[in-house]
This record gives C-alpha cells, sequence and structure tokens, in this order.
C-alpha cells in the first residue's frame, strides 16, 4: 500500500507542476497548438491523482470490508471520473455550451456510472 500511496502522491506532485507550469509559461488559449492539449492532459492528471488520493483517504475512514488493493482500484476509478467530468466541463466552458443545469447532467453521469459499477 505504501508504494501506491507513494506513486500516487509522487504523481499528484508531479501533474501538479505541470499544471501549474502550463498556466503559467504557456498560455493554452495564446499557443492553441501546443498549449489546448497539454493544458487538458495536466489537467486530467491532476483532477485524477487529487481525486484519487481524496477518495482513498475517505475510504479508510469509512467502515467497510474491502482489502487495500480493492480499495485502491476504487479510488483510482473515482479519480479518473472525476478528472473526465472537468475535462468535459472545461472544455463545454471553452466552447460556450456550459449551463449549471450541464454542469449538473455531467457529474451525474459519472455518479450514476460509478453507482453502476458498485454493484
Amino acid at each position: 500500500m505504501n508504494s501506491l500511496l507513494f506513486g500516487l502522491s509522487l504523481s499528484a506532485i508531479l501533474s501538479l507542476t505541470s499544471l501549474v507550469i502550463i498556466l503559467f509559461r504557456v498560455s493554452p488559449l495564446m499557443a492553441p497548438e501546443q498549449g489546448l492539449p497539454a493544458f487538458f492532459l495536466s489537467l486530467f492528471l491532476s483532477i485524477s491523482t487529487l481525486g484519487a488520493l481524496l477518495a482513498l483517504l475517505l475510504w479508510r475512514f469509512i467502515p467497510h470490508s474491502w482489502d487495500t488493493g480493492k480499495m485502491m482500484s476504487i479510488a483510482l476509478r473515482q479519480g479518473i471520473f472525476l478528472g473526465l467530468g472537468t475535462v468535459l466541463l472545461v472544455l463545454f466552458h471553452l466552447f460556450g455550451l456550459l449551463n449549471w443545469w450541464v454542469a449538473i447532467m455531467i457529474y451525474a453521469v459519472f455518479v450514476l456510472v460509478e453507482l453502476a459499477l458498485e454493484h
């Protein structure tokens, strides 16, 4: 568990560092060929790793009968869903299609998929 947690923490630090560097050094809207894909990739990795760390922390305090591997895989899946939802939200905002109810529907889809996978 410690090596998985260390790898996830290191990945979170590196992805947040890359997101900060992209935001401060390369403006995603001024250099769209290189900036936008790099921004969306680093945003996805940052949100996914931080979401997985938070989900792992949450699952450690909620009583259940899972072993560490299952708990880590569920936390990673939930982090990836959170990252995908956030990237979709930013894409919709970039294209001017985002309303409050569209944001709720995007996250609701991922919550419902997670509930369906939780069987």
